[in-house]
């Protein structure tokens, strides 16, 4: 497409950008007057602003502003832009402003003399906040995860340290208490250290138990599925629960934040099933498909009503959710009071060929 040429028809083009431009445009003479500004700065600014420029009031930006960013303050009006028109740091920059209906609103802003006879100048004012949310977002996530790494890195710490030295302390106590019996007649005692016996052996599971719970060994060394029927057999033993497990995985390995993140949904998952569904069955399904990792657990309990979240859970739905965007991937639940609930997550994997 070819532009228009000549002095007019620059002019119109000139006058077209000015009145549709989204960026707010002011003009202004030396004593910092506002001599014009477009529709889109004319938006952002309340009446008692125009009721000034009216008045021929030179400072009335100021009653806006509030503040504009220096290499050494998020907001100060120090050597700003109006006082130090010529200075190079201002050609771009970002600065605060007092809107009309958004409050302070973040800009980055770009000041220029434009006619330097008549010391005519221009700010241009583009609006920050959706970056600025996206930033939020961004960082948000980067620190969410920082957080779960630490959390599981210390899960994993705690679980080695239990399982290589606190389990195995005890074992070699019930070894000591096992050999004991054979070193008295003493019925008495030998009840006493039956008692011990029984106590500690019991201990010893829980303390197994609890360092699975914190961080699956199979989790690190075999995969998702493994540690998934490690998990589900352990639920089977100590609560009676029934779950019948499908996967296709085999020993496929993936990156280990996806691998947390589907052991640590379908965890909680199945645990709240547990805790509120009032049932004896949970189905679990894990799958690879198009380069997608997909796990469904669902239950025939009696559900809840969306929006009603069963309290006292762990990670909660808002968690799972979470946890799952962390990674690229999605989350979903349906249910209904008395209909049961099945939970959805699906997690991009790349070309399906596991982790590299």
């Amino acid at each position: 497409m070819m532009l228009p040429t000549g002095m007019d028809s620059l002019n119109i083009l000139m006058l077209k950008l000015f009145e549709n431009s989204r960026e707010a445009i002011f003009f202004f003479d030396r004593e910092g007057k506002t001599l014009a500004m477009n529709p889109a700065a004319s938006s952002i600014v309340d009446n008692d602003f125009l009721n000034q420029l009216e008045q021929g009031n030179s400072l009335a930006l100021c009653g806006t502003c509030r503040g504009y960013t220096s290499d050494q303050e998020l907001r100060t009006c120090l050597n700003c832009f109006f006082h130090t028109p010529e200075s190079e740091d201002f050609t771009s920059y970002q600065v605060y402003l007092e809107t009309k209906y958004k409050g302070i609103v973040p800009y980055t802003a770009s000041f220029h003399t434009i006619d330097s006879k008549n010391g005519i100048r221009v700010l241009m004012l583009r609006d920050l906040t959706r970056q600025f949310k996206t930033q939020e977002k961004f960082y948000q996530n980067k620190m969410m995860k920082h957080v779960i790494e630490a959390q599981e890195n210390e899960r994993k710490r705690i679980s080695r340290e239990l399982h290589d030295s606190v389990a195995q302390e005890l074992m070699s106590a019930v070894v000591d208490l096992r050999v004991l019996k054979y070193m008295t007649a003493d019925d008495n005692i030998l009840k006493k250290v039956k008692q011990t016996e029984v106590s500690m052996t019991r201990l010893l599971n829980d303390i197994r138990n609890l360092s699975v719970e914190l961080r699956p060994a199979a989790l690190d060394d075999f995969g998702l599925e493994a540690a998934f029927r490690s998990h589900f057999k352990r639920l089977e033993q100590i609560y009676g629960l029934i779950i019948e497990f499908e996967s296709d995985l085999s020993e496929n390995r993936y990156d280990s934040e996806i691998e947390t993140v589907m052991y640590r949904v379908c965890q909680e998952a199945v645990l709240n099933a547990l805790k509120y569904a009032q049932v004896d069955l949970v189905q679990v399904k894990l799958t690879e498909r198009d380069g997608m990792l997909k796990l469904t657990i669902e239950d025939e309990g009696i559900g809840f009503s969306p929006g009603d979240e069963p309290s006292g859970t762990g990670l909660g739905l808002y968690g799972m959710q979470e946890r799952a965007e962390l990674v690229g991937g999605s989350f979903s639940i349906r249910t209904e009071t008395g209909m049961g609930t099945s939970i959805f997550i699906q997690v991009p994997v790349g070309d399906g060929s596991g982790k590299e």
